[in-house]
């Protein structure tokens, strides 16, 4: 008998770049990861250098092949990454600039300007996006205004995972879960709105061909081969948006299941059969797309998720340790004795009809750091809730049906516990690992083990604890 194959998923995310083997139904045989190597020139700016980023996605590839008794089972692979971040390439395949991180603030007035001179309501109405700073557009903008010699050049933009999977392949293409977070994809039609880019002042020809999720692109490349140790027949799939992969792979595909993945930040998944057309969803800054699996999605993103815990032990618990915090975080009652927080440390989340808003409701200072630990968590989930029913309130369901946690949030099981009860129904609660088996799907439809992709939902969970 023949060995069983293995598919390869690239995940370039916010902090870590990770490639994992897997067999076809899901089982994980290998990992390695590279921490994102992000640079931060200036208060509120973050940037990735794409020959970093390629670079640090060859080791962790290395690393990966070099765990495998046999990388020659290796059939697929394929990438997804972080959404809005994008790679301007000249006409031979080179980055001409950084690409700027989803998170960096520089591009605000751009979006200002969008907003002023096109308007949110038709970006929404063609989108299904609000005109905010994060989307691709409003960073090529401001590329053309302050790298002028450099977007004179630009051919071909490329979302990360796009340019890793070029970079593996030497093909270019974009899957629509991609394309719907660059504020130039009609969400209706599912294609470019050449006419609203050109408006924007854009070129729309800088737009990748688009591409369904597990198009097969080509072979890796040779110099690749020989570079990460993959085979020289891996096939390269199209990929798509991180987000997206994820609830693909837990089957979150059905109006009325939702995924919240826990993680530096946060997203708030929702399935749609048609797009939102509620003009309100725009005003509270909730956005939406195409999904991997067919249909729609809405999201939201809470902005400051798991990070928050970090700063809060950074700026008022004197670094003190994780575990004991959390321990003596335990013994606090509901209501955190009053303390409430509300986390908006980068910006406003969607769900409130404002763009800026900071405050702590009686200051951390005031109270012991167990409570001001607590009231942290308690915010977050009270966050989650309000995001998440502003979010179904757009849509024909009153209340979730099933909801599905992953992330790196997931280990602080003090606030699975106060969010369940928060959200007053069960988290089914799914490993990163599970989250990342959109790999076996789509690499292996790009190799020809499969004829269409099937997601898969993780068991464990952890229902609401008694008050």
């Amino acid at each position: 008998m023949s060995a069983t194959p293995l598919l390869v998923g690239v995940d370039c995310g916010t902090t870590t770049i990770k490639a994992i083997a897997f067999t076809p139904n899901g089982r994980v045989v290998a990992a390695a990861g590279v921490p994102t190597p992000t640079q931060y020139p200036r208060p509120g700016w973050a940037y990735y250098a794409p020959d970093e980023l390629w670079s640090c996605t060859v080791d962790a590839l290395r690393q990966l092949t070099a765990a495998l008794d046999d990388p020659a089972r290796i059939v697929g692979i394929a990438v997804a990454s972080i959404g809005e971040t994008g790679v301007p390439l000249d006409r031979a395949g080179r980055p001409l600039a950084e690409a700027i991180a989803w998170f960096d603030n520089r591009t605000e007035a751009q979006a200002r300007r969008l907003n002023a001179t096109i308007g949110g309501a038709r970006f929404f109405a063609a989108t299904g996006l609000p005109v905010i700073p994060i989307f691709s557009l409003c960073k090529m903008l401001w590329l053309q205004e302050q790298r002028p010699d450099a977007w004179q050049q630009a051919a071909t933009w490329l979302n990360a995972a796009d340019y890793l999977a070029y970079r593996l392949s030497g093909e270019m293409a974009t899957d629509y879960s991609m394309a719907s977070r660059t504020l130039a994809l009609n969400l209706a039609r599912l294609e470019w709105d050449r006419d609203l880019v050109r408006e924007a002042g854009i070129s729309p020809d800088v737009l990748a061909p688009l591409a369904q999720s597990g198009t097969r692109l080509g072979p890796i490349l040779p110099e690749v081969a020989a570079a990460t140790g993959l085979p020289a027949h891996t096939v390269v799939g199209v990929g798509g948006h991180d987000h997206v992969c994820g609830a693909f792979a837990l089957g979150i595909t059905e109006s009325g299941h939702v995924l919240d993945s826990m993680g530096t930040a946060e997203g708030i998944f929702l399935p749609l059969e048609q797009p939102i057309t509620d003009a309100e969803a725009l005003a509270r800054g909730y956005s939406q797309g195409a999904h991997v699996a067919g249909g729609y999605y809405g999201l939201a993103g809470i902005y400051t998720s798991g990070i928050c815990v970090d700063w809060f032990r950074e700026t008022f618990a004197d670094n003190a340790d994780y575990a004991t915090l959390m321990a003596e975080a335990q013994e606090v009652q509901p209501g955190s004795l009053g303390v409430y927080f509300l986390p908006h440390l980068r910006r406003t989340n969607p769900g409130y009809a404002m763009e800026h808003s900071r405050r702590l409701h009686r200051p951390f200072q005031r109270c012991e750091p167990r409570c001001g630990l607590s009231c942290a968590l308690e915010g977050l989930a009270y966050e989650a809730r309000y995001t998440l029913s502003g979010l179904l309130a757009h849509t024909a369901h009153a209340a979730p049906t099933h909801i599905s946690v992953t992330g790196g949030g997931t280990r602080n099981r003090l606030l699975l516990d106060i969010k369940a009860n928060v959200f007053g129904h069960e988290l089914d609660v799914v490993s990163v690992d599970e989250r990342r088996r959109w790999a076996p799907q789509l690499g292996g439809v790009a190799a020809g083990l499969y004829a269409d992709c099937r997601g898969r939902r993780g068991r464990l969970r952890r229902r609401p604890r008694d008050t």
